[in-house]
């Protein structure tokens, strides 16, 4: 049964892991050039429209929170096993992620959405004060910390698999 628990956590902890390091590369390769070629009123109202939707179960429960919690849950599974240093590593990944996520996106986020509808706002000084920039090189900081942190979990997989055999 134990063998089950840690196969589950670990499977979760990857899936959500993958999930929420798509959508950073996914705003880092697709949604950020895109609409850094937009006027700003396209810019402001694009992406309140796209950061209301993404605040979803799918993405906050099976990616955002998901990765963190399923993440300690695989750690604690997989204690005195191969796989615990390569979760343990992809834990403290997400952890810098999740950091970032929260301190530095989230407030611009909610800024630009609490800033008003783009017909009734200066829509250039809310775009300048977003910061698309900062916003976009910190979501890299991301990518470059959650990929390889999904990349860690996957070869945990391979480990714990090697191990159950």
């Amino acid at each position: 049964m134990m063998d089950v628990l840690r196969t589950l956590a670990l499977i979760a902890a990857t899936l959500s892991m993958g999930m929420v390091s798509s959508v950073f590369a996914l705003y880092a390769h697709t949604i950020m050039p895109g609409l850094k070629r937009t006027d700003d009123r396209t810019f402001v109202g694009a992406f309140q429209s796209i950061d209301r939707a993404i605040i979803n179960p799918w993405f906050l429960g099976g990616g955002f929170l998901g990765a963190l919690l399923f993440g300690v849950a695989a750690a604690l599974t997989q204690l005195g096993r191969p796989a615990l240093p390569w979760i343990v590593v992809a834990l403290v990944l997400y952890v810098v992620t999740f950091v970032i996520t929260i301190a530095i996106n989230v407030p611009r986020n909610d800024a630009i959405k609490a800033a008003g509808h783009p017909d009734q706002i200066d829509v250039a000084a809310v775009r300048q004060r977003f910061d698309e920039a900062r916003w976009a090189t910190f979501n890299m900081v991301r990518v470059l910390t959650s990929v390889p942190a999904f990349a860690l979990l996957i070869w945990a997989l391979v480990l714990h698999g090697r191990s159950s055999v």
